[in-house]
C-alpha cells in the first residue's frame, strides 16, 4: 500500500495542492499526508501525521473548525464522498482558502478510509471578494464574456441580473443568454456593440460610453460603462464590462427634451396630443386652457376609443370618415408616399360650440411615439398680416413647412437685442452651429451673445444678423459626410411683427446635386420566376441564402408582419421552434439588416416587438404591380412565382386562379 500511495502522490503533486488520508473511525485520525500538503502549510509530516487525534485540525481556521468537524462527521456517518470549502492557517499565519474533496472507501476489515484531495482556491476567493466589494460599494453591474463569436458569458453578478430583470428561477432563459451576449442587446444596437468589441479586441484599450440593452420583461435599459479586455486564470482573453444603470436619468433627459420641443410647438399650435403606439394610449399635452381638454392634461387614455369619441362628439359629420381613415393609417404606421408628416384639414366644433376649420399633422418623436398638433386654419386677415410683416412669412405657414421638412433641420431661438437663448434644435442643426447635442442642452440654460453663439459655425455674424432682420439668408458649408460643399437656405419667422418673441429657423438644402443624392435608392423586387432584389438597377448580392429567403417571405406577405415563430416554420420547415432555431433566426435577421444597411435601404424592413414587415410603400414589386389589376401590368405574370422556394406555391395557386379568370 505504501508503494501505491507514493505512486499516487507522485501523480497528484503536479496537479493539486495537497493530498492526505483519513481513518474515518471515532475519533477520526489522519494516517497519511503528502509532501505537497506539508509544503503548502509550511510544516513537516511528523507534525501532521500522528497516531492519535488530528493535528491537521489545528491548521484549520478557528472560525471554520465547526464546519470542518461537521464535514468529517457526515463522512463518517453517511459513508459518501463530499466536498467542503474552508480556510487553513499556514505555519507563518497566512490564510489559505481550500476546497477539500474526500472520497470514502471501505477496507476489507470494515475500516472506512477517506482519501482527501485539496485544491488551493485562494486566488479565486480573493477575486470574488473584490467583485463583491465593487458590487457592495458601487451600484455596478459586472459581466465577463469570451472573445469568440458569439461571445459567451462566463460571469455575471447579481446587480447586472437586476439591471436586465432576469426572472427568478428561469435558469433556462439565463443559460440561453449566457451562450450569446448579443441576446441581451436590441437588434438595432448589435452592429454598434460588435464594432465596440472589435475596437477593444484590436486596440486592447478600454472603450466607455452608453449602450441600450434588452431587459427580459420586454423593456429596455440604458447603461453607462466601459468594455475592456483581460486575461482570465486559464490564460484566455476575455472581455469584461462594468456598467451603471442610467435608465432613469435617460428617461428624465428624454422627457425634458420632449417638454422643450412641445414648448416650441405651442407657439404655433393650439392643441398637442401624444400618441403612444407601443402602449396604445393618447394623452393631451397642451390645450391652451380649452375646457374641452383641460381636464385630460397628461392623462393617458385608450387610443382608439378616445379618438373615436372625439370624432363622433365634435367633428363635422361630412369629415368624420376622412378623420377615421387618417388616424387609422397612423395606427397602422402607414406614411405618405412623399415622406412628409401625415396632415389633415377638417371641421369640428370649438370649445365655444362654433364650427371651425382646423389643420393637424403628426410629428414623430421616436419609433413608438408621435405628437398630433392641431390649430385653427388661417383666415384671409391672417394672410394679409403675414404679407405686411416685411419678408417674414408668418409663423403659422412657416412652422407647417418647417415640420414638413423636418429632416432638413429645425431650430427655435429667443432673441432679445444682441442676446440669443436657444429653445430647441434637431441634431443636424446642432452640428451646423458647431455644438454637440450635450453642449446645445447646456447653452439652452443661459443667454449668449449672438456673436459668441455664431462663432462656432461657418456662418458669419453679419449673415446671421441679416437672417434675423430680413427673415432669409443663404450659407455655404462643407459637408464632411458627403465630401462636398453644400448650399443651404435659412428661413426665420416670429409670431409677432415686433417684440422679442421666439424666432424659428428652418434650414433646407438648395443644392440640386445634393437633392438628387439625398433621394432614397429605388428598390425593385422580382418575385415572378426566381426571386431577386435590385437597388437602382443593381442586384443585391446576398451572402446568406436564409437571409434572402427571409426577405422573400416578407415580400410575399405584402406588408404584413411576420413573427419569429412563423418565419422559422418557413425557413426551417422540418425543425420545431426552439432556443436553437430562435437564435439561428435572429442571426439570419441581423445579417439581412446589415446587408440592407450596406445598400442604404435599411428602412424598407420594419421591426416591432420581434415581428418584421416589408414597408410595401417604399419599394416597387412585380407582384404588387400585377395585383393592382392595371392593364399595363397584366403581362408581368407568366405562371411562375418564387421558384426558389417551395412555400411560394400557396400564393402561386392564388395567382394562377386570378390569372386564368
Amino acid at each position: 500500500m505504501s508503494n501505491s500511495i507514493q505512486n499516487m502522490e507522485g501523480i497528484l503533486d503536479g496537479a493539486i495542492s495537497g493530498f492526505h488520508i483519513y481513518r474515518l473511525e471515532d475519533p477520526v485520525t489522519l494516517c497519511y499526508v503528502s509532501g505537497s500538503l506539508c509544503a503548502m502549510l509550511g510544516c513537516s509530516r511528523e507534525e501532521l501525521a500522528a497516531d492519535a487525534g488530528d493535528p491537521y485540525e489545528s491548521h484549520v481556521h478557528p472560525a471554520d473548525r465547526g464546519l470542518y468537524a461537521e464535514f468529517l462527521n457526515k463522512l463518517h456517518r453517511e459513508g459518501q464522498s463530499r466536498t467542503a470549502q474552508y480556510r487553513l492557517l499556514k505555519q507563518d499565519g497566512t490564510v489559505l482558502y481550500v476546497s477539500d474533496t474526500v472520497t470514502v472507501s471501505r477496507q476489507e476489515d470494515g475500516t472506512q478510509m477517506g482519501y482527501s484531495v485539496l485544491t488551493d482556491i485562494t486566488a479565486l476567493k480573493n477575486e470574488n471578494r473584490n467583485l463583491r466589494f465593487l458590487d457592495e460599494t458601487m451600484p455596478c453591474g459586472f459581466i465577463r464574456y469570451t472573445c469568440g463569436d458569439p461571445p459567451r458569458v462566463t460571469y455575471i453578478n447579481d446587480r447586472m441580473m437586476e439591471f436586465l430583470r432576469f426572472p427568478e428561477g428561469d435558469s433556462e432563459e439565463l443559460a440561453r443568454c449566457r451562450q450569446n451576449i448579443y441576446l441581451m442587446i436590441p437588434m438595432e444596437e448589435r452592429s454598434r456593440f460588435g464594432a465596440y468589441l472589435d475596437r477593444v479586441r484590436q486596440e486592447g484599450g478600454p472603450i466607455a460610453g452608453e449602450m441600450t440593452v434588452q431587459r427580459f420583461d420586454g423593456t429596455r435599459a440604458y447603461l453607462f460603462g466601459w468594455v475592456t479586455k483581460c486575461v482570465n486564470a486559464r490564460g484566455q482573453e476575455e472581455f469584461q464590462s462594468v456598467c451603471m444603470d442610467m435608465t432613469q436619468r435617460h428617461m428624465q433627459l428624454k422627457e425634458r427634451e420632449k417638454k422643450q420641443y412641445v414648448t416650441a410647438l405651442t407657439e404655433v399650435y393650439d392643441k398637442i396630443f401624444e400618441f403612444d403606439l407601443a402602449n396604445r394610449t393618447v394623452k393631451c399635452l397642451c390645450a391652451k386652457n380649452s375646457p374641452m381638454f383641460r381636464f385630460l392634461l397628461d392623462l393617458p387614455m385608450q387610443m382608439e376609443e378616445a379618438t373615436e369619441k372625439w370624432i363622433t362628439g365634435t367633428a363635422f359629420e361630412e369629415d368624420r370618415e376622412a378623420l377615421r381613415a387618417f388616424f387609422g393609417a397612423f395606427y397602422r404606421r402607414q406614411h405618405p408616399e412623399d415622406g412628409r408628416p401625415p396632415m389633415i384639414r377638417y371641421r369640428a366644433l370649438s370649445s365655444a360650440g362654433a364650427l371651425q376649420t382646423y389643420t393637424g399633422l403628426f410629428v414623430k418623436l421616436d419609433e413608438s411615439a408621435s405628437l398630433f398638433c392641431c390649430r385653427k386654419a388661417a383666415d384671409p386677415e391672417a394672410d394679409s398680416l403675414r404679407e405686411e410683416n416685411t419678408s417674414l412669412k408668418g409663423i403659422n405657414e412657416n412652422m407647417q413647412k418647417l415640420v414638413m421638412r423636418f429632416t432638413d433641420g429645425l431650430a427655435a431661438f429667443e432673441v432679445i437685442d444682441d442676446v440669443v437663448t436657444p429653445l430647441y434644435a434637431s441634431d443636424n442643426v446642432c452640428g451646423f452651429f458647431g455644438f454637440t447635442r450635450e453642449q446645445w442642452l447646456e447653452v439652452m440654460k443661459k443667454r449668449t451673445p449672438i456673436r459668441e453663439f455664431v462663432s462656432r459655425s461657418r456662418a458669419e455674424y453679419e449673415d446671421f444678423r441679416e437672417l434675423l432682420e430680413k427673415g432669409e439668408a443663404e450659407f455655404v458649408y462643407y459637408d464632411h459626410h458627403r465630401g462636398q460643399e453644400r448650399r443651404i437656405r435659412a428661413i426665420c419667422s416670429r409670431k409677432f411683427p415686433e417684440g422679442s418673441a421666439p424666432r424659428y429657423v428652418m434650414l433646407y438644402n438648395v443644392d440640386e446635386g445634393a437633392k438628387e443624392s439625398r433621394e432614397e435608392p429605388r428598390v425593385y423586387i422580382r418575385t415572378f420566376g426566381y426571386f431577386d432584389v435590385f437597388v437602382d438597377g443593381r442586384p443585391i448580392a446576398f451572402r446568406n441564402e436564409k437571409s434572402k429567403e427571409l426577405f422573400a417571405l416578407l415580400a410575399d406577405r405584402r406588408g404584413g408582419f411576420v413573427s419569429s415563430e412563423e418565419a422559422i416554420g418557413y425557413l426551417w420547415e422540418d425543425e420545431p421552434v426552439s432556443p436553437v432555431t430562435l437564435a439561428r433566426y435572429r442571426k439570419v435577421a441581423l445579417r439581412l439588416k446589415n446587408l440592407l444597411e450596406e445598400y442604404g435601404i435599411a428602412d424598407i424592413v420594419e421591426s416591432v416587438n420581434g415581428k418584421r414587415r416589408l414597408a410595401a410603400d417604399r419599394v416597387q414589386c412585380d407582384l404588387y404591380d400585377y395585383l393592382t389589376g392595371r392593364e399595363e401590368y397584366a403581362q408581368l405574370f407568366k405562371g411562375s412565382y418564387l421558384t426558389n422556394y417551395s412555400w411560394g406555391e400557396t400564393t402561386l395557386a392564388e395567382l394562377t386562379g386570378e390569372h386564368l379568370y
